[in-house]
């Protein structure tokens, strides 16, 4: 440490010792997370949700509770599993039976504030629930209107409209907005809170792993995740890069025959969702480059685990984690099928950067995530 720093530290120590005797103790913030989308294969969400049930239980610095749909009901050490029906087998979502259990059971637990991170499991019957027992209400906006018209099938510009106008009904009193992007198009407000995310700990330089020759793509096989586009891309390269596609989602058999049809069958591979952590920054590490081909990411969490492990990433300029990398992202213009292919192959002739890599490690650690996360909760419900 320097002089310097040893020098603020020690104020810093002597000021925290003076206030100490004084300072009363804060309980734990009750925070009650909402998560429809938390498949047995889902992604983001369920990274962000998991990583914060850990945070709580290490740090106690809040009292965690979440709320997803499960096989029956079911409550233990947080976690509170409602009834629901499997819906889509891909990826392991469900749909609520009704908004009756997950009314009761904030009653219950009466949190300080209760954090919505989907508009559809009855927002606006949960926020006055919510009212009802005092609790601050946030709806996280993980996915826009377009990201949702493009995973449904046939022409996005149908569904958007509708989509828009359900998202601002049920944002409409909410007590604030948490988002990485422009709020304004979906709820009419905008946001005042960003949605920070992280990095698990596994996600590091690891200069003992050999970088392969390959484009990796990890995440959901579905519309809205530009997969179709990316299989164009590779099949229009003058450069016959080989594909690791890892993941599962409903799109998965249409990839495998369009693969077929574009002659690309030898140069891409499939593999499964995996959970572990470990397992993937080596799959990060090890690749040539990391694509996240999509152009309606509200964040883009791959980018900032893949840069985390010092992997060029190659994502749409709309994607705001390609912003958060630096020299680690190479972007590209969305709907472009060049341009994505010209970002990969400037991502591809890129060489991995572990000093950037470690910083990017550093500020994204999910103790500071949500210790600032934590901090704006409790400015919302004082």
């Amino acid at each position: 440490m320097s002089p310097e720093l040893a020098v603020l530290e020690g104020g810093a120590a002597r000021v925290r010792r003076l206030h100490a005797v004084d300072a009363t103790p804060t309980r734990p913030l009750r925070v009650a997370d909402v998560a429809l989308f938390y498949g047995e294969r889902s992604g983001g969400i369920r990274t962000y949700l998991d990583a914060k049930a850990e945070h709580a239980i290490r740090t106690r610095d809040i009292d965690h509770h979440i709320l997803i749909p499960g096989a029956k009901e079911r409550h233990a050490s947080g976690r509170h599993e409602l009834p629901s029906l499997r819906v889509v087998a891909a990826n392991g979502y469900r749909v609520p039976l009704g908004a009756g259990a997950l009314k009761e059971t904030l009653r219950e637990l009466r949190p300080d504030v209760v954090l919505l991170h989907d508009p559809f499991w009855w927002p606006v019957d949960v926020v006055a629930c919510a009212k009802e027992i005092g609790a601050a209400t946030v709806a996280v906006h993980h996915g826009t209107s377009n990201l949702e018209a493009a995973a449904l099938p046939g022409p996005s510009r149908v569904y958007a409209p509708l989509l828009r106008r359900w998202l601002r009904r049920s944002g409409r009193h909410v007590d604030a907005v948490m988002s990485n992007v422009d709020t304004m198009a979906d709820f009419g407000r905008t946001a005042t809170m960003p949605l920070r995310l992280g990095v698990h700990e596994s996600f590091r330089p690891r200069p003992d792993v050999k970088r392969g020759d390959h484009v990796l793509y990890v995440g959901r096989l579905s519309r809205e995740k530009g997969v179709l586009e990316l299989l164009d891309a590779a099949a229009r390269s003058a450069d016959p890069w080989p594909l690791r596609i890892v993941g599962s989602g409903p799109l998965e058999e249409t990839l495998r025959s369009r693969a077929r049809k574009l002659g690309l069958e030898h140069r891409i591979s499939f593999r499964p969702h995996a959970r572990d952590r470990v397992r993937l920054a080596h799959r990060y590490a090890s690749a040539r480059c990391v694509v996240m081909p999509g152009e309606h990411e509200t964040f883009g969490l791959v980018a900032l685990e893949a840069a985390a492990c010092g992997t060029p990433v190659a994502a749409c300029w709309t994607a705001p984690a390609v912003h958060a990398i630096g020299g680690l992202g190479h972007g590209f213009v969305p709907g472009d099928a060049d341009d994505l292919d010209r970002a990969i192959g400037n991502a591809r002739a890129a060489e991995q950067d572990p000093r950037e890599a470690a910083l990017i490690a550093w500020r994204h650690r999910w103790d500071r995530v949500f210790r600032d996360e934590t901090a704006a909760l409790r400015e919302l419900v004082v």
